[in-house]
């Protein structure tokens, strides 16, 4: 009997949870102190994320017709947003700060600062800060400023009449963005502590000298967030890059979705500064301290405390399987090598590159780019390609949110130097990880062939924040699967129909196709009363047709772990229903971040599947994108990503957080065991 399938929970609520987990971080005891504090700091990044985009999308289909979004729903996710904002800047209040202070660590306000403080605060702002200040003074003529996404302004209520004789009281001062936000004070007149004081304090204490002949009644930091997605039509623009680089400009001054506010803002000006936004009062967040923590990021940066942090990993480089002293091309005639980033060395993949480059037989290299940063090793490995002469194809992905600009610029050298430059498809974003080189090879005087080598991800082109995720790179010559990805590049650039692949799962085509069918394989051998297990670990479950399948096959009698790090609407644990779907999310010091999926349908080495990708299993990464997963063939290679993706997350009882069937989420309580330390002590470098 197959039974109904339950509701699926807010994907927006999942995403707030998983920022609990994350502030949960904060509160550890095991967790150095400044890393507390960047885990703070990584809530409030997420939640701008989450406002500019989740949350503007759920006020945008609030106003369609017949949308199955309502007010109540918006309601509800603000309620919880404005809980763990609240909960936040207790923890920053009550926890953090204090810690700090015990370390001889202080930020302080202008009734903190003793006179030589005081003095060089003034020194400070006269010759660093006032000249960079322009207040307005509202009026007819000058109306309420322009007032960029997220970026900081105070606004003041002053007494008396202006210069004119006009009875304007209040203006706006923008806090420059090209000023630091934190400030740390010279060690002569610090105590013996390390001494902060924030931007805004030192504007703050000097906000009369910014209006001569009148008095500060009452002022408060604000902050706006805005709607941030690019609104571009690409079946209407005739160059999607030029259309982007003008919708950069744009971008910025979006539909307001979000304002903060200190706690100690008067009424007046928190209703005045809604007005001006359109917002309604509960767009309203009063916060108890600095009006955007991201930038507390500077403090921990500032901070001469190497025992405060985590102690500093160094990736090793995998000689076992790729030796320094081979090259790689070498060595991948050979078999597949497999890294595992970060505990491994991101290094090999720029060795790679790097050896593709300088080698003359080496004839082509395309690559995809979706995050690469504004600097880039890799980039400049590809303009140096070109200039080379050797024939370089980029698929760059103009669309890659909030890396659009850097993208555009990677774009624009690239094509300078004369390199084939393609933007993907129209409506769908290019987010595959790929990296193709085709190299001339044979003996002297004889026949020569072309052979391909390849590089595929579950993860960026970039070197920094491999240091940072967890991830899954294979270095292949397997003329099957880099077959296949000579195909999907020519279908990027061509438009083509490509030929059906042997290998590689390609969305949109068939990789939806190909998770539905692996989970009925699954299903079936559950009714037959054979072995039926699945263990997936992805960063978002949310598409409702894989859902779903999984509750069918859980329903059957297969085994289910999921390892879910963000949002996940798949509710486990309900009797008779998902009792055998187990959910669980890993918050450690690593972002997760590699995708894995692994099947097995009976006893036999033919009855199991794993399959890595750059694809979370959401409807937009399975439909609205280009993205590839491949199968692991190599049992030795499949055992190893079993032992180190799937095994040790699924026995974390340190950093792991199991998902109730209300979509709220426990901490695992154990030995203390941490996947993510037990990987880092395999590869410790000796």
């Amino acid at each position: 009997m197959t039974l109904m399938p339950p509701a699926l929970l807010n994907r927006e609520q999942a995403i707030l949870e998983f920022n609990a987990r994350v502030l949960a971080q904060a509160q550890r005891e095991d967790v150095p102190l400044l890393e507390r504090l960047r885990y703070v700091c990584i809530v409030s990044s997420n939640l701008d994320e989450f406002f500019e985009v989740r949350f503007a999308d759920m006020l945008d289909a609030a106003r369609e017709p017949g949308s199955v979004v309502s007010n109540r729903d918006i309601e509800r996710v603000a309620g919880e947003a404005h809980a763990l904002i609240d909960r936040q800047y207790d923890v920053f209040n009550e926890q953090i700060m204090p810690r700090l202070l015990e370390q001889g660590i202080v930020i302080h306000n202008h009734a903190d600062r003793d006179e030589a403080q005081r003095h060089w605060v003034s020194r400070f702002f006269e010759r660093e800060v006032k000249p960079l200040l322009v207040p307005v003074g509202l009026d007819p003529a000058h109306p309420f400023p322009q007032v960029a996404n997220k970026s900081l302004h105070f606004v003041v209520r002053l007494s008396g009449k202006d210069a004119f004789g006009r009875d304007n009281r209040i203006a706006i001062v923008k806090v420059p963005r090209v000023l630091p936000r934190v400030i740390k004070l010279p060690a002569q007149i610090s105590g013996g502590r390390q001494v902060f004081v924030l931007l805004t304090s030192v504007i703050r204490a000097h906000l009369e000298e910014l209006f001569p002949g009148r008095q500060v009644e009452s002022f408060s930091q604000f902050r706006v967030t805005r709607d941030s997605d690019l609104e571009v039509d690409e079946e209407e623009v005739a160059n999607l890059r030029h259309a982007l680089r003008s919708g950069l400009t744009t971008r910025h001054f979006g539909r307001a979705v979000r304002l903060e506010v200190v706690n100690s803002c008067p009424e007046e000006l928190s209703r005045f500064l809604l007005e001006q936004f359109q917002l309604p009062h509960a767009a309203l967040y009063r916060v108890n301290g600095p009006v955007n923590l991201v930038r507390l990021n500077e403090l921990i940066d500032l901070t001469d405390a190497p025992e405060l942090r985590f102690v500093p990993h160094e990736p090793l480089w995998p000689q076992a399987s790729l030796p320094r002293q081979k090259r790689c091309f070498e060595r991948l005639r050979k078999g597949d090598v497999l890294l595992h980033h970060p505990f491994e060395s991101f290094e090999p993949v720029v060795q790679f590159l790097r050896e593709a480059v300088e080698d003359p037989d080496v004839l082509a290299i395309k690559q995809t780019i979706y995050r690469t940063g504004s600097q880039s090793v890799l980039m400049d490995l590809l303009i140096e390609a070109a200039r080379r002469g050797k024939e370089v194809m980029a698929v760059v992905e103009l669309k890659a949110r909030f890396d659009e600009e850097a993208n555009i610029n990677w774009a624009e050298r690239l094509e300078a130097v004369g390199a084939q430059v393609v933007y993907g498809i129209v409506g769908l974003k290019t987010h595959a990880k790929m990296l193709l080189v085709t190299r001339r090879e044979g003996k002297p005087g004889g026949k020569h062939v072309l052979r391909r080598y390849a590089h595929l991800s579950t993860g960026n082109y970039n070197p920094k924040t491999a240091r940072l995720y967890t991830d899954i790179g294979c270095l292949t010559a397997d003329p099957d699967l880099t077959a296949d990805i000579d195909n999907v590049f020519r279908q990027l650039a061509s438009l083509g129909k490509a030929r059906p692949a042997k290998r590689l799962l390609l969305a949109p085509f068939h990789m939806h196709e190909r998770m539905v069918e692996c989970l009925a394989r699954v299903e079936q051998s559950a009714r037959e009363g054979r072995v039926a297990r699945v263990v997936l670990k992805v960063n978002a479950l949310t598409d409702a047709e894989l859902i779903h399948a999984l509750l069918r096959c859980g329903q059957a009698g297969a085994e289910i772990d999921l390892i879910v790090r963000g949002a996940c609407m798949l509710p486990p644990q309900l009797p008779g229903i998902s009792d055998r779907i187990r959910v669980r999310s890993v918050v450690g010091r690593f972002l997760e971040h590699s995708r894995v999926s692994y099947f097995r349908w009976g006893e036999g080495e033919e009855d199991e599947a794993l399959y890595l990708s750059s694809a979370d299993w959401m409807s937009r990464n399975m439909f609205r994108r280009i993205e590839v997963a491949w199968p692991v063939l190599d049992p030795k290679l499949r055992q190893r990503l079993i032992d180190e993706t799937l095994q040790p997350y699924l026995h974390d009882s340190l950093d792991a957080w199991e998902q109730l069937p209300d979509g709220h989420y426990r901490r695992i309580e154990g030995e203390g065991l941490s996947a993510q330390q037990a990987l880092m002590r395999r590869y410790a470098v000796e």
